[in-house]
């Protein structure tokens, strides 16, 4: 993509290759006065609401399967979220918790290895849990799957994804070997137009090991997960979004946001009313463990208002 014209302290953006790197872009509010002025103002390529697919479609098949990624595809997510943990032999599994007794058997395949830390466990023994009968009896033998494997499933379906590096602190280096995956693999590097849903977020609670992933992937756009203080944000130049807890954010928060040249995805709403309440605030889009009730509350709030401002590419932030 290359820059085509100042307008002010924002240079619009214009698609010339889907591999030219280029500072990521953010989407203005979208429901306030100005923005709507804004949009008529400058009329532009739109990034599209999203709403992602809380670890698959957790609501309707097991969390972090590849089952859960089928479903996710199924019920028109465009977006799927995944978490990434580390075995003891150094292989990248998806799982959400740091131990294995929740969504899975390990506790029956393996008695008498408590606390049944992911990191206690080989790959190969990872390999023998059902990670799908806790949830219902018709996936059973659902395996864990490798973050390989859930990349290859996620492109066969053309989904998109927010990976999200899961206590990193217990892993050091996790971030090296999931940089390592990722630009191994060219589809994953690759930008989509401005107007779609990003191709690749990679996002964690560890704001530090966000910046460390970011400084090797950066073309690669990064989100902090939790809630950033109003006076930190300069902190933070590095970073292209901002995940909070939606119980954490009203549309003030989301403007600040906005200006400052973050996009905002909150999470895990499962409540239609919430979404529409969040939507109102002018957020990009929001995470959901329910894609298919999301999109219909995203169609139904964009059905409504037309125009939404243009993706700009916001002033220059002060690095951290």
């Amino acid at each position: 993509m290359h820059r085509i014209g100042i307008v002010g302290a924002v240079s619009f953006i214009a698609v010339a290759s889907a591999t030219t790197a280029l500072a990521t872009p953010t989407v203005h509010p979208q429901t306030t006065a100005a923005g709507a002025r804004f949009a008529a103002e400058h009329p532009g390529p739109v990034r599209s609401l999203d709403a992602v697919a809380h670890r698959g479609a957790s609501a309707y098949a097991p969390e972090n399967t590849l089952a859960a990624i089928d479903e996710a595809a199924a019920r028109g997510a465009v977006t799927a979220e995944i978490d990434v943990q580390l075995t003891a032999d150094d292989e990248l599994v998806i799982m959400h918790d740091a131990t294995l007794t929740r969504t899975t058997d390990v506790e029956e395949r393996f008695p008498g290895r408590a606390p049944y830390d992911v990191a206690d466990f080989t790959m190969d023994e990872i390999r023998e849990l059902d990670a799908g009968s806790w949830f219902d009896d018709s996936f059973e033998g659902e395996p864990v799957p490798t973050l390989g494997e859930a990349l290859d499933r996620l492109e066969e379906h053309d989904l998109n994804l927010f990976l999200e590096l899961k206590q990193p602190a217990l892993y050091p280096g996790m971030e090296e070997l999931v940089a390592d995956e990722i630009t191994d693999r060219r589809h994953w590097m690759r930008r989509n137009p401005p107007w779609q849903p990003r191709r690749l977020v990679v996002q964690s609670f560890d704001w530090r090991v966000t910046e460390r992933s970011k400084e090797l992937m950066p073309s690669v756009p990064h989100a902090l997960l939790g809630r950033v203080a109003e006076d930190r944000l300069d902190e933070f130049g590095w970073a292209d979004l901002i995940n909070p807890n939606h119980t954490t954010i009203d549309a003030e928060y989301v403007d600040l946001l906005h200006e400052s040249g973050f996009e905002i995805m909150p999470y895990t709403i499962n409540d239609r009313a919430r979404m529409d309440a969040v939507l109102e605030m002018g957020v990009d889009g929001f995470i959901t463990d329910h894609p298919d009730i999301g999109r219909a509350a995203i169609d139904d709030f964009s059905g409504d208002r037309n125009p939404r401002a243009p993706i700009v590419v916001p002033p220059a932030r002060p690095a951290a």
